[in-house]
């Protein structure tokens, strides 16, 4: 069958079975778009108000669903613009495949308008790239790039099409996707029993559990070998909800804004297994944090492995596949002494008892009417840790955050992605004033697609991290953080076509949620305002050992 590029990149793309892109049009990829239009029974385009959202969205979309997101961008700024979204999926190893657009070939390196060389721009941050110089070769192209975005280590890929490859004709024959086979082939006899024999010989074990458990798929298996061995389980941001909160196990995040127990439990331990992490700067920074105990570590990567932190045996696979062929061979055990020292270290949330409203207060109520659906996406700064630290997570696959790059403007792109892939679930995107006025345009996108998704505005009129780490180490010089926007965000989410309501008193809460929660047409905005001195407690300084933690009654007590 003769084809041209334009319908050979979507017919390949329902090969992969693609339903869904977000994207935004231009000169480039105005073949492509012709395309789209004729396949728009077969696949939904979203059309996001900037690029940005759309890699934001295609990283949601792939977050919440476990599919590859995609997005599509035309050349030039429009291809860049598309570069925050593919690092932040980079750095959470996110599946995700970008196109974009170029001028034809002949034009390319002769500075022509809107060319630029995103492949170059991209190379750090994807898995790997293309630019297509020939037709024949986009479909097989097209056909690896989602292998190589899922297989191992996932994360984004980019493909570069010159518009003349668009046009251009060459024969399409149907193609199955290629097999994606979990990683095993390195989990070895010797570094199974060496894993096996360092936890028989523990007496008290932690489990420090990252992202690679959500990628896996392995919370099941995280559970039963936590169970089994009586370990406690801390984990990183990128896992919060991949192992039950409320399960008698759980120790809660570990790290700068991590809890007394997984903090303390780190330092105290015999055996640090690492399930899955990369071992963060925001998570141990030095390896004396933790000189009291051995390393394990399980990751599919073995650049990971001795990166940061020097370990003592290792198992370089698949981290479904490696606590398979572990858990069946480790000893039971209760651990009780440990388990004690552990419970007598965690603490309950304190409730405020003064009328003012609180992060506590809301994620209270907001817990209260969870009953497992809810996905919660977040922007970066103390709303995000917040939400880490207050909302109880049930299941999988239902918090989206930016855990690497930190990216501020990322979530409520990620909420239209996670919630156009997931539309039976109900979607909140929590964020700073701050970070909502980056990406706050996407609103509409929401609107024009009738996405529930309810969009919260911790409202407290500063950068407030920023802020936080002023008055800490800066004696107080709020250098450019406090906002003082006169931006009234209730009518500006009624401007957009949103409903929107404003919460400044406790009693307020229950209603307005109950409210946002049965309407269902489109987005609500809550604007819900806050002290702009309320401060995330606890926290380690940064490069301070994990264990010294300053807390609220710290500050209070200078």
């Amino acid at each position: 069958m003769l084809l041209t590029g334009a319908e050979i990149l979507i017919k390949s793309l329902l090969d992969e079975g693609v339903e869904t892109i977000f994207g935004y049009p231009g000169g480039a990829v105005l073949n492509i778009y012709d395309e789209l239009y004729k396949y728009k029974d077969k696949v939904h385009h979203v059309l996001t108000c900037h690029e940005q959202g759309a890699a934001h969205a295609a990283d949601g979309y792939a977050r919440a669903t476990g599919k590859v997101g995609v997005c599509l961008a035309t050349s030039g700024p429009g291809a860049t613009n598309l570069v925050t979204g593919i690092a932040t999926a980079y750095m959470d190893s996110i599946p995700m495949v970008a196109i974009t657009g170029n001028v034809a070939k002949p034009l390319l390196g002769k500075d022509s308008f809107q060319e630029v060389d995103i492949t170059g721009i991209t190379m750090p941050i994807t898995k790997h790239n293309y630019i297509v110089k020939d037709v024949k070769d986009l479909q097989d192209i097209i056909r690896d790039a989602f292998y190589i975005a899922q297989e191992g280590r996932p994360g984004p890929v980019l493909i570069d099409i010159p518009k003349d490859i668009t046009a251009d004709k060459t024969q399409y024959t149907k193609l199955i996707p290629k097999e994606v086979i979990r990683k095993s082939e390195h989990i070895t006899e010797k570094s199974v029993k060496e894993a096996v024999e360092l936890i028989n010989q523990s007496k008290k074990p932690l489990i420090y559990a990252g992202g690679g458990v959500g990628i896996s798929e392995a919370t099941q298996e995280l559970i039963s070998f936590a169970e089994k061995i009586g370990a406690p389980v801390s984990t990183s941001l990128m896992c919060m909800a991949e192992f039950p909160n409320d399960h008698e196990l759980y120790t809660g995040m570990i790290g700068m804004h991590g809890t007394k127990a997984s903090n303390i439990a780190a330092t105290k331990c015999d055996l640090l297994i690492t399930l899955g992490a990369r071992f963060s700067d925001r998570v141990i920074s030095h390896q004396n944090h933790i000189k009291n105990a051995k390393v394990l570590q399980i990751d599919v990567d073995p650049a990971e492995i001795n990166k940061n932190i020097k370990v003592d045996t290792c198992v370089v696979g698949d981290l479904k596949l490696a606590l398979d062929k572990l858990i069946p061979l480790i000893e039971e055990k209760k651990n009780e002494e440990w388990l004690n020292t552990i419970n007598n270290l965690k603490e309950e949330k304190k409730m405020p008892s003064n009328c003012e409203i609180t992060p506590e207060l809301f994620f209270d109520k907001l817990n209260q009417l969870n009953d497992g659906s809810f996905i919660i996406s977040t922007e970066v700064g103390q709303h995000q840790m917040w939400t880490a630290q207050y909302f109880k997570f049930k299941k999988p696959r239902t918090f989206i955050t930016s855990g690497g790059l930190g990216t501020m403007g990322y979530g409520l792109g990620a909420a239209i992605g996670a919630q156009t892939g997931m539309i039976d679930k109900r979607v909140f995107n929590i964020a700073g004033d701050g970070s909502f006025g980056m990406n706050c345009n996407e609103l509409v996108t929401a609107v024009k697609n009738k996405l529930p998704l309810i969009q919260v505005v911790m409202n407290n009129n500063c950068l407030g991290m920023v802020r936080q780490w002023q008055n800490l180490f800066y004696e107080e010089r709020y250098s450019e953080t406090t906002l003082d926007r006169p931006t009234d965000y209730v009518k500006l989410a009624e401007a957009f076509g949103a409903k929107a309501f404003r919460i400044t008193k406790e009693e307020e809460i229950d209603d307005i949620l109950r409210k946002a929660l049965a309407s269902t047409e489109g987005p609500v905005l809550i604007d819900y305002v806050i002290n702009s001195n309320k401060k995330v407690f606890p926290m380690v300084a940064p490069g301070a050992p994990i264990n010294q933690i300053i807390s609220e009654e710290d500050i209070n007590n200078n």
